[in-house]
C-alpha cells in the first residue's frame, strides 16, 4: 500500500482500502460542493472517477471551489480538477466530459458501469434527469441540494427527497420527482433558512445566490464521506476495538 493511504487504512482497513480501488464514482458538478468532494474521494484512494462539468473557472469561484486558483481561471473545470486530483493520486483513472449534462448531452457520458454517482448541479430539471438514469441502472445516488445563501454546516443533514423541509430547491426537486415517479432519492440538504445581505445579480439580471467558503466544500466531504463508507462496506461498530 502507498504510504499516502496508509492513515486512512489505519480507520478503514486495508480490505476497505483495496475495496475501493476498484470503485468508480461519477460526479455531476464541480463548484464548491463537488470539487471538495471528488478530492476527497481521491484522498480516499477510490480508483476511477468520472467527472462532469461545462465550465470554466472563473475569478469569483475563488471564495469556495477547491479548483479555483489565480493560475486556474478561465480553464476548464474538468482539467483543472484532473489536474489536482492526479497531482493527489497519479494512479486515479479518470474520465472527463466538459459539457452540461441535460437532456441533449446525457448519450454522451457512460455512466453505466458507475458505482455511485454524486449529483452537485443546480439544475432541477439535469438533477431530475441523473436520478432517472440512476434508478433506470440501479446505481445509488447523493444529490446536494441548495448551499447557496447557508452559513451552517451543523445544519446540513441527510434524508430522503420526501422528507425535507426549508430548502426552496428540495421543494422544487420534490414536486418534479413527484410528478417523475421517482419513489425515493437520497440527498444532502440544510435546515437553515436562506441568510440575504444583498441581493447579487449577474450581467443579464439574472440573481444567483451568494456562498461562503466553509460551507459548500463541508457538504462536499460529507457526501464523499458517505459514499466511501457506503463502497467500501465499513462498519463502525463491527471495526471498533479490532
Amino acid at each position: 500500500m502507498r504510504e499516502a493511504f496508509v492513515r486512512t487504512a489505519a480507520v478503514l482497513g486495508t480490505d476497505a482500502l483495496e475495496t475501493l480501488q476498484n470503485k468508480h464514482v461519477a460526479v455531476f458538478g464541480l463548484g464548491g460542493v463537488g470539487a471538495a468532494c471528488s478530492e476527497t474521494l481521491a484522498r480516499c484512494g477510490v480508483g476511477k472517477l468520472s467527472l462532469i462539468d461545462g465550465d470554466v473557472v472563473q475569478e469569483s469561484n475563488l471564495n469556495r471551489q477547491l479548483i479555483a486558483l489565480h493560475s486556474t481561471i478561465a480553464q476548464d473545470k474538468t482539467e483543472a480538477a484532473a489536474a489536482r486530483l492526479k497531482d493527489i493520486n497519479p494512479d486515479i483513472r479518470l474520465s472527463l466530459y466538459q459539457l452540461f449534462f441535460d437532456g441533449d448531452s446525457a448519450q454522451k457520458v457512460e455512466i453505466a458501469s458507475c458505482d455511485y454517482i454524486v449529483d452537485a448541479i443546480d439544475t432541477v430539471t439535469s438533477k431530475l434527469l441523473i436520478a432517472q438514469i440512476a434508478r433506470a441502472h440501479s446505481i445509488p445516488i447523493i444529490a446536494c441540494m441548495g448551499m447557496g445563501n447557508k452559513v451552517d454546516p451543523a445544519k446540513l443533514r441527510f434524508a430522503d427527497i420526501y422528507d425535507t423541509s426549508v430548502c426552496p430547491l428540495c421543494r422544487e426537486v420534490r414536486k418534479l420527482a413527484r410528478k417523475a415517479g421517482i419513489d425515493g432519492l437520497e440527498v444532502l440538504f440544510s435546515t437553515e433558512k436562506p441568510v440575504t445581505h444583498s441581493a447579487l445579480a449577474m450581467p443579464g439580471g439574472r440573481h444567483v445566490p451568494g456562498s461562503v467558503p466553509f460551507l459548500p466544500p463541508v457538504a462536499g466531504m460529507m457526501i464523499a464521506g458517505k459514499v466511501i463508507l457506503q463502497l467500501s462496506g465499513f462498519s463502525a461498530d463491527s471495526s471498533a476495538m479490532r
